[in-house]
């Protein structure tokens, strides 16, 4: 399966702040993707409405426009706040 980790999509709150170009503010890690990621076998059964935890990760959702039968796809929601990187200062 393919997961896609989508991050904020500007590196600023304010893209515009002091009159900048907003696309001068693009955060250019704003999508990991992964590939070859092994899912559990009930996924395979994936609605799009559903949401899932995928363990230390999020939540995730199935692509409705990229996922097929024999390649799913999904996408990151929500992010957990992870603690202890936060403590070791590993924050992903």
């Amino acid at each position: 399966a393919r997961v896609n980790l989508y991050d904020r999509l500007f590196m600023d709150e304010d893209p515009e702040k002091g009159g900048q170009d907003f696309t001068q503010n693009l955060n250019p890690a704003s999508l990991e993707i992964l590939n070859d990621c092994k899912l559990e076998k009930n996924l395979a059964h994936a609605r799009p409405e559903q949401v899932f935890q995928f363990e230390r990760l999020g939540y995730f959702c199935l692509d409705v426009k990229d996922s097929t039968s024999s390649a799913p796809v999904f996408n990151r929601t929500v992010t957990l706040r992870d603690t202890w990187a936060k403590v070791t200062g590993k924050q992903r």
